[in-house]
């Protein structure tokens, strides 16, 4: 078996090379990535990428049939990855998000590639009262990055192709990484637990996120990259994730603060409603993927990020300006003329 796993040098990619190795240790693997956060390594002692056979740099906005002539799978993870990325580069978010991944999804039909794994987001839900939301349930996306993953959703499920497509509508991503993203809630929450003794939340914490660590997104893909057509179907969107991760964000808070002693939780019961808050239903996901199922618990999640961070001696409580926030990381390349605005490196 031969994989190519396309942005595999941000949060995710680490974990998704370690699960495979782990599971598939005679296999192929390659990597290809434009190295924005290459740099961006958090207490890991080897270089993730030592696992793979080989690493490729270049744009994913260049791929071409070519290049991808070989490989049984393909794992779509480069992405313009959440919602105050895609708030400053809007048009690049719909260019690689969507653009981007359905030009590569023809060209690995093209190629002949078997499985094509799209790394998609709950977050397509939006703003959904009531109960936890299916496959079937209408979509309320409200950012330009959950429009752009459901744009790209709708493209794909349209291709008249033999490729077997799998569009994993992930959680909320959490938990520790050889490249720590802090811009996620409980990432953000252990961080600020760590480094000030203060969780604060913006919001009244009523609003619900389900969770999924990073190990088990890696174990998705891993059945989504080597799933049949009869199950699930040739085109597949579905939910990643548990139905005991849904999660409002007081009690994500309070996790923290139980398990880092001595931290106080502020939370602002005069704002305004939080435009993203939706449960989700995973039970088709359970059915069909008994094999794969999340096992990091929320209790593992938070005690593998506390330490991780320990373990860089992390203290900085102005980690939001931080190179742990990825906008902070394209940004400081654009200051620097390493990127344009197009989010494309400058010789």
């Amino acid at each position: 078996m031969k994989i190519l796993i396309a942005g595999n040098m941000g949060y995710v990619g680490p974990a998704v090379v370690r699960h495979l190795r782990a599971t598939h240790p005679d296999a192929v693997l390659h990597g290809f990535d434009n190295a924005y956060f290459a740099h961006c390594l958090t207490g890991s002692v080897t270089l993730p990428e030592r696992a793979l056979d080989e690493q490729f740099y270049g744009d994913v906005r260049t791929l071409s049939a070519e290049r991808l002539s070989g490989y049984d799978a393909v794992v779509e993870l480069a992405a313009i990855s959440n919602d105050p990325m895609g708030n400053q580069f809007e048009a690049v978010t719909f260019d690689i998000n969507q653009g981007c991944v359905v030009s590569i999804a023809k060209a690995a039909a093209a190629a002949g590639v078997k499985n094509f794994v799209f790394a998609s987001s709950c977050s397509v839900y939006g703003i959904a009262a009531g109960g936890p939301r299916s496959e079937t349930d209408p979509l309320n996306p409200i950012t330009a990055y959950a429009k752009s993953k459901i744009g790209a959703e709708g493209e794909l499920s349209a291709l008249d192709t033999d490729m077997v497509i799998t569009s994993l509508r992930f959680a909320t991503a959490c938990g520790m990484s050889d490249r720590l993203r802090l811009d996620l809630v409980l990432n953000d929450f252990v961080a600020c637990a760590l480094s000030q003794g203060e969780i604060t939340v913006l919001s009244d914490g009523s609003p619900w996120r389900p969770l999924i660590d990073v190990a088990d997104m890696a174990r998705a893909i891993d059945w989504a990259a080597t799933r049949a057509a009869d199950n699930g179907g040739q085109y597949l969107a579905i939910n990643a994730g548990s139905n005991d991760r849904n999660y409002q964000v007081r009690d994500l808070a309070k996790a923290v603060s139980e398990a880092v002693p001595g931290t106080k939780v502020s939370i602002n019961l005069d704002a305004p409603a939080d435009s993203r808050s939706y449960q989700v239903c995973f039970d088709l996901y359970k059915t069909l993927a008994p094999n794969h199922q999340p096992q990091v618990s929320l209790k593992h999640s938070i005690e593998n990020l506390i330490e991780g961070l320990t373990r860089m001696n992390f203290k900085d409580s102005q980690f939001r300006n931080s190179e742990l926030m990825r906008l902070k990381v394209l940004q400081g390349h654009i200051s620097q003329n390493r990127l344009n605005m197009a989010l494309e490196w400058q010789s």
